[in-house]
């Protein structure tokens, strides 16, 4: 996902989509931990998504406390 597509969503759809994400990575790597090695980029990528998604949360909230 995008920094921009990110920035457009509210903050509850952001949290939302952050659990969605924990789930599908504890079953990616519980899938790798058996040997199965094809999510790697895509794990990857998840974890560059939460980034983004943590980052504009934080951006967000010291916004908010400026205000």
């Amino acid at each position: 996902m995008k920094s921009q597509k990110v920035r457009d969503l509210d903050n509850t759809e952001l949290n939302r989509q952050l659990s969605e994400m924990d789930e599908q990575m504890f079953r990616l790597q519980f899938q790798m931990s058996m040997g199965q090695m094809d999510g790697l980029k895509k794990a990857r990528a998840m974890r560059k998504t939460r980034a983004r998604i943590y980052t504009v949360l934080r951006e967000r909230e010291i916004a908010g406390a400026k205000k």
